[in-house]
C-alpha cells in the first residue's frame, strides 16, 4: 500500500556566501585620494577650502563609481511549460562563453540570482526561475513541506520539463547557437538533470553539485539511516552504510527513478563534484557508478573535495565553484 504520510527530507537552502556584492571601489577611492591630499598637504599650504574641494571630489567620484553597471544585463521573463507559466530572471554578460540554466535541489526554492550574476561576472549567461508554486511561477509545489511527495517519478520528470521549457527560453533569448548551453543543479537535480537532458537535444553538459548517481529509493535508505548525523562518518565504515542502503527496507512506496539509465543513452559531457563527508548522498557508490559509465567512454568527470559535506555549492571553500566556473567556460 502506498503511504500517504509526506516524505521527511530536509536540505538546506541553496546560499552562496562567496558572493556578496559589494563594491569596494568607492573605499579604494578614497583612500587614494586620502593618500594623495596629504602628500599635496606636506609640500604646500593648502587653504581649508581647497581641502574641503578635493575631499568632496574624491566623494563624489567614488559615488559615481559605485554607480558603475555591471559587466551583465538582468531581464526577468516569463515562459511556458507544461500548461503553467514560469517567472525567472536571465543574466546575460557582454560577451557570454557559455550559458546555463540553474536547476534547483528539493525545496521550495526561488530564483538564485547570487549564484547566477556570480556566472554572470565570469562570462556566463544564466536563466534562473522560481521553481513551479513557489515565488512568481504559476502551478503547484510537491514536496513535505506540503504533505506532498515530491520524488516520485512523475515530479522530478515535470521539473526536468520545466528545466528543458527554461532551456528553450534562454537559446530564443541569446539568438546566438554557438554558445553552448548547460544545466547545473544541486542534490535533487541529480535525477532531475539526466531526464531534462534527454528531452532536449539544446543540452551540451551538465555540472551537478552533489547529484547521486544511485535511485531515489537507495538514496532515502542512506539518508535515513545517517539521521542527519554530521559525525556519521567517524564511527560507521563505507561497508556498514552500503549494507543498509542495499537491505533496508523502504519506508514509502513510489515509481523510482535510475539516473544511471538516462546517463548510459546520453552522449554530452558531465562534470560532478562530491564531498567526501555526505550525509545525504552515499558519495563511494556514486563514483563507483560514474567510474562505471565513463568506461563505457562518457565524457563523465567528478571532482571530490573530501573535507566537504553535502553542500558543496555553498561552503566556506570557493574551490568547488571556481572549479565548476573554469569547466563550463573551456565547454565548445
Amino acid at each position: 500500500m502506498r503511504s500517504t504520510e509526506p516524505l521527511n527530507i530536509e536540505e538546506i537552502p541553496y546560499h552562496n556566501p562567496l558572493f556578496t556584492g559589494v563594491n569596494h571601489t568607492p573605499i579604494l577611492l578614497q583612500s587614494l585620494c586620502t593618500t594623495t591630499l596629504n602628500t599635496v598637504k606636506k609640500s604646500i599650504n593648502l587653504s581649508f577650502s581647497f581641502t574641503n574641494f578635493i575631499l568632496i571630489l574624491c566623494f563624489f567620484t567614488g559615488s559615481m563609481l559605485s554607480a558603475i553597471p555591471p559587466d551583465f544585463t538582468t531581464r526577468n521573463v516569463k515562459f511556458s511549460s507544461s500548461g503553467i507559466s514560469l517567472s525567472g530572471t536571465i543574466f546575460k554578460p557582454d560577451h557570454a562563453s557559455a550559458a546555463v540554466v540553474l536547476v534547483h535541489g528539493s525545496g521550495q526554492e526561488k530564483r538564485m540570482t547570487e549564484f547566477a550574476a556570480l556566472l554572470a561576472k565570469n562570462g556566463i549567461a544564466v536563466l534562473t526561475y522560481d521553481k513551479r508554486g513557489v515565488g512568481e511561477s504559476g502551478g503547484v509545489y510537491a514536496g513535505p513541506e506540503v504533505g506532498t511527495n515530491n520524488v516520485d517519478f512523475s515530479n522530478l520528470d515535470l521539473l526536468a520539463s520545466d528545466a528543458s521549457a527554461a532551456v528553450n527560453a534562454l537559446s530564443k533569448d541569446l539568438q546566438n547557437t554557438q554558445i553552448p548551453i548547460g544545466l547545473v543543479g544541486y542534490s535533487q537535480a541529480g535525477w532531475i538533470i539526466p531526464l531534462a537532458a534527454e528531452k532536449n537535444k539544446k543540452i551540451k553538459f551538465m555540472t551537478l553539485f552533489s547529484g547521486a548517481l544511485i535511485t531515489v529509493k537507495q538514496q532515502l535508505r542512506f539518508q535515513f539511516y545517517t539521521n542527519g548525523n554530521s559525525d556519521f562518518w567517524d564511527t560507521h565504515t563505507e561497508e556498514d552504510a552500503r549494507k543498509h542502503i542495499m537491505t533496508d527496507p523502504d519506508r514509502y512506496e513510489f515509481t523510482d527513478t535510475d539516473p544511471c539509465d538516462m546517463l548510459t543513452r546520453l552522449s554530452v559531457p558531465g562534470l560532478w563534484i562530491f564531498g567526501g563527508k555526505d550525509i545525504q548522498v552515499p558519495v563511494n557508490l556514486s563514483i563507483e557508478h560514474l567510474n562505471v559509465l565513463k568506461s563505457k567512454r562518457k565524457q563523465y568527470e567528478y571532482k571530490l573535495y573530501p573535507a566537504l559535506g553535502h553542500n558543496t555549492s555553498s561552503s566556506d571553500t570557493k574551490e568547488p565553484v571556481e572549479y565548476v566556473i573554469k569547466w563550463i567556460r573551456n565547454r565548445k
